[in-house]
């Protein structure tokens, strides 16, 4: 679940979220609502879109999961895509956001696991484990 201090501190720099999303096959609503896990997600992106964009979110990788090759057999990803806020406090700003809020409901029903992951720009570079 995605809560307040999901943020951190308030920091006026750029921040870019990792999410890894599983669906369940059949979403899971309190009110008995029948969809599968994909469009209750579809449902939560269409309805939180608005908050998300109107305070400078936007999404600047996606990509399709293809095969673990390091890691559980088990984790497996039906999306995969990195956000960027402009600060911790837009995200934060976005979570308790009344509307987003709203549209969560869609999330919680469809998701069977997840990974949400903070990560602070850096700069590419031509190398890994240290400076490119």
């Amino acid at each position: 679940m995605v809560g307040p201090s999901a943020g951190g501190g308030r920091s006026a720099r750029l921040i870019l979220m990792l999410n890894l999303v599983r669906f369940r096959d059949e979403a899971v609503f309190s009110d008995g609502h029948k969809s599968t896990g994909a469009e209750a997600y579809a449902a939560y992106g269409r309805e939180s879109y608005p908050v998300f964009s109107r305070l400078g979110g936007r999404i600047v990788w996606r990509g399709n999961f293809e095969l673990m090759l390091i890691g559980p057999d088990s984790e497996q990803w039906d999306e995969c895509f990195i956000a960027e806020y402009p600060s911790v406090a837009a995200f934060v700003e976005m979570i308790r956001d009344p509307v987003y809020r709203e549209a969560v409901k869609h999330r919680q029903a469809a998701v069977r696991d997840s990974r949400l992951i903070r990560m602070q720009p850096g700069e590419a570079g031509s190398g890994f484990g240290g400076p490119g």
